[in-house]
């Protein structure tokens, strides 16, 4: 057997290349949507891809399927509660793949219905020879992760109750993946920092048994003490996952795998202007901080690039991209990655552009934890939401507006906005005194809740999340805005 697990850190997905090496018959399952990588693989092992499998409708990506069935002629299979766009070949629970000579011999994949993290929810049990009594694995899709298992809450705007899918999970668990044998490995769709679940570890494979005694959700439970707890805590749903959901399941363009076209300065703001396009600074966060176009949004490349882009971007806005030079392909592929293909193109050597135009640049406000004057941080429950805790400043004036060099002023700041932009369980675990949770993710739909006239200070974990989002609100009209340098674990580290 030929197995191959792709992972994409960027965007904490795993793909998979089965095949059968006496045959040359090969699967792909949960492709992305550059496909090269894989098409030179399976034809270096002499495989020929005869079917692409999904294991639901994804959200959190735009999905290679269609891609891969134009360049192989495979056929594109989905759990037999799967409704389309396109033609595709269902897979009734227990139906056998055999990838053999024959359905007595050779690798065999058997498709598992496991509704709960959506309807059409599917796993695959691979046997390496058909009559193995323990599978070599099974592919868990986003049904079961390492250390998690699949959020319940994505189907909620169809009508779909996160407490039903959420029963539905629990059965899918027990009565199909807790079936099978302790070896059999554990292959999930994803792994840690993606928002498919809350608690997803960073490796990338386990066992069953391993998941029977480790993964909080198994462990012996009452199915509505199940249901209550994979319904809470789970991370805000990124803007573009219903986009990319309906996408996957209806159809969309092939990948144009081209680069993007370079732009003056002038063509950039037309576009802006004209076009309504935004202004994407790709640059890493010190180089954006220290200087950026006004009115620019920003999500490094070094991070979560593409999630974050598309918690600020709007599924369909066109977009410039301010890049370092050599890096504005990889911006473009990974925007693509989650179906963000209007990128009109992108400014060259943005430095230098920067420095030939001082009148349109700006520098991002930022504080240090000790010009953040707080008592000993608390759980987030211990005052109420949006309210400073009785007696503790939330910060000196110095901290809102100022520059991080600036002096720290001696009295508090009237009316100061504190918003934290982590996600609910981080926030849940212990927040700032008065802090306001407002997750990154839904920054931009709630962004009425918040008065642009009053000073906003935000924070996140380390730093990150906190830049973007000062970004977003620049862009939005807030003129007084910064973030704490370090975050909440540079507060929390300064109070011991």
């Amino acid at each position: 057997m030929h197995f191959a697990q792709y992972y994409l850190d960027c965007l904490s997905q795993a793909s998979y290349l089965i095949g059968d090496e006496t045959t040359g018959r090969a699967v792909l399952v949960d492709p992305r949507r550059d496909i090269d990588e894989y098409l030179h693989d399976a034809e270096a092992a002499g495989l020929r891809i005869e079917l692409v499998i999904e294991t639901h409708i994804h959200a959190d990506f735009l999905s290679g399927h269609l891609e891969l069935a134009r360049a192989t002629d495979a056929a594109i299979a989905f759990g037999e509660a799967a409704e389309t766009g396109f033609p595709i070949r269902r897979l009734r629970d227990g139906e056998r793949i055999s990838l053999g000579a024959d359905d007595t011999e050779g690798v065999t994949l058997t498709a598992l219905a496991t509704p709960g993290h959506t309807l059409e929810s599917i796993c695959l049990v691979i046997h390496e020879h058909a009559d193995d009594e323990v599978p070599f694995g099974v592919l868990t899709g986003d049904t079961l992760f390492v250390g998690d298992v699949g959020r319940p809450d994505l189907l909620s705007a169809a009508g779909h109750s996160p407490h039903d899918m959420a029963a539905r999970l629990y059965r899918s668990l027990h009565t199909k993946l807790l079936t099978l044998p302790d070896a059999t490995r554990v292959f999930p769709a994803h792994g840690a920092g993606s928002a498919c679940g809350r608690s997803l570890s960073t490796e990338t494979s386990s066992t069953i048994g391993d998941q029977r005694r480790l993964n909080y959700a198994l462990q012996p439970m009452p199915e509505a003490d199940f249901v209550r707890l994979v319904t809470a805590g789970q991370p805000a749903t990124p803007g573009y996952f219903a986009h990319d959901a309906a996408l996957n399941r209806d159809g969309h363009p092939l990948l144009d795998p081209g680069p993007p076209p370079a732009l003056t300065l002038d063509e950039a703001l037309a576009a802006r202007d004209r076009q309504g396009a935004v202004l994407l600074d790709c640059r890493p966060s010190a180089a954006y901080t220290r200087a950026h176009l006004a009115g620019s949004l920003h999500t490094s490349l070094d991070t979560r690039f593409a999630e974050y882009a598309g918690s600020v971007v709007a599924p369909g806005t066109p977009i410039v991209l301010i890049a370092d030079p050599g890096t504005e392909q990889e911006a473009r592929l990974r925007l693509a990655r989650i179906g963000y293909d209007r990128v009109l193109g992108h400014l060259p050597d943005p430095a230098a552009v920067l420095e030939r135009a001082p009148a349109l640049t700006r520098r991002t406000r930022r504080i240090r934890h000790d010009e953040l004057a707080l008592e000993q941080p608390q759980p987030a429950d211990a005052t109420a939401v949006g309210a400073p805790a009785p007696g503790t400043p939330v910060a000196e004036a110095a901290a809102v507006g100022a520059p991080a060099d600036g002096p720290a002023a001696d009295v508090p700041a009237p009316g100061v906005q504190l918003i934290d932009v982590r996600n609910p369980a981080e926030y849940e675990a212990g927040a700032l005194p008065g802090a306001r949770n407002i997750p990154l993710a839904g920054l931009s739909q709630r962004l009425t809740e918040l008065d642009p006239a009053r000073p906003v200070v935000l924070y996140c974990r380390s730093g990150g999340r906190s830049v973007i989002a000062a970004a977003l609100l620049e862009e939005r009209g807030f003129g007084d805005v910064c973030d704490v340098m370090g975050g909440y674990e540079a507060v929390t580290a300064a109070v011991g």
